[in-house]
């Protein structure tokens, strides 16, 4: 008797750490999925600024290229994209309030600072510069969604088609639409100027390969149905676009506005696409916990 009493003593004491640990789990992984809101509304927040972004930048292209009916629409998506800056220094301040922030408020303040700077000097720039400098702060706006993505989704997502998911929605499917996004500004600066530069010819094609190599890879990852499908067929016509009325011997064949309509339809598929993405991680939480949930309680029953 005096040798079984101690054993259940340790038993019990075992057994009350084991669950004290495993709810304590449990506290951090729920605590998570209610961010999981957040994290997802700073990441439309982000692809927001990214897509305007882009699109001041095709419009810049081919203003700065000579075309001079697009300066009223460049004011107006300056104005509008000026509106974007205060959802966002609110998000950076509320993920500086989180261990390892994936983006600061001093990074923020960097930015804008960065936007204006580049607003104000815009008209004296060539519009090889300014697509630079437009890509240098999407490209900062996509690494903090990516840094997101992998912070504060893929833990969440548990594994198999959900790891999928999230990369298209943080990292993939952004990355295409930027594909799309710096080829919808190199090619209207194209056909502003009636010519293709070598220079040119080199990137649209190196764009547009590698456009169709992400869609591939996205498409396997996490087949989205009729968005796919739409994303493809849109992909497709800018390709054939940029192949045959743009790097052809005879020369460019199609006007800015329209070569800028049919890049536009190709982004905004992918947007689409993204956004499906998001609604999809958002149900997750709606349909009762993520796969990782699962898990931290399956193994507290081993």
């Amino acid at each position: 008797m005096n040798t079984v009493v101690p054993w259940m003593v340790t038993l019990i004491v075992l057994g009350a750490a084991l669950i004290l640990f495993w709810q304590r789990r449990l506290d951090r992984l729920k605590g998570g999925q209610q961010n999981l809101g957040e994290v997802l509304e700073t990441s439309r927040q982000l692809f927001k600024l990214v897509i305007n972004l882009q699109q001041h930048r095709g419009m810049c292209s081919a203003w700065l290229s000579g075309d001079a009916s697009f300066l009223p629409r460049i004011r107006e998506k300056q104005a509008l994209i000026d509106t974007l800056f205060p959802a966002l220094q609110r998000d950076a301040r509320r993920e500086g309030t989180r261990h390892s922030p994936c983006f600061s408020g001093n990074e923020v303040s960097l930015f804008i600072f960065r936007w204006h700077s580049m607003v104000e000097t815009l008209a004296n720039k060539q519009p090889e510069q300014s697509i630079a400098e437009h890509s240098q702060l999407i490209a900062l706006v996509l690494n903090w969604l990516a840094a997101l993505g992998e912070a504060r989704l893929e833990p969440l997502a548990g594994g198999g088609e959900q790891v999928g998911r999230v990369c298209n929605y943080a990292r993939r499917l952004p990355t295409l639409a930027e594909c799309l996004g710096q080829a919808r500004a190199i090619g209207s600066s194209v056909a502003a100027r009636h010519a293709c530069s070598p220079v040119a010819r080199v990137r649209l094609m190196f764009l547009i390969g590698r456009a169709e190599a992400l869609l591939e890879q996205a498409i396997q990852a996490n087949d989205g149905g009729r968005v796919t499908v739409q994303a493809r067929a849109a992909i497709r016509d800018l390709t054939h676009t940029v192949r045959t009325s743009m790097l052809l011997s005879d020369g460019v064949s199609v006007s800015p506005e329209n070569y800028f309509a049919v890049a536009t339809r190709a982004i905004d598929s992918v947007v689409a696409w993204i956004e499906q993405s998001g609604n999809q991680l958002q149900n997750l939480t709606r349909a009762g916990g993520s796969p990782i949930l699962a898990v931290a309680v399956a193994g507290g029953h081993r």
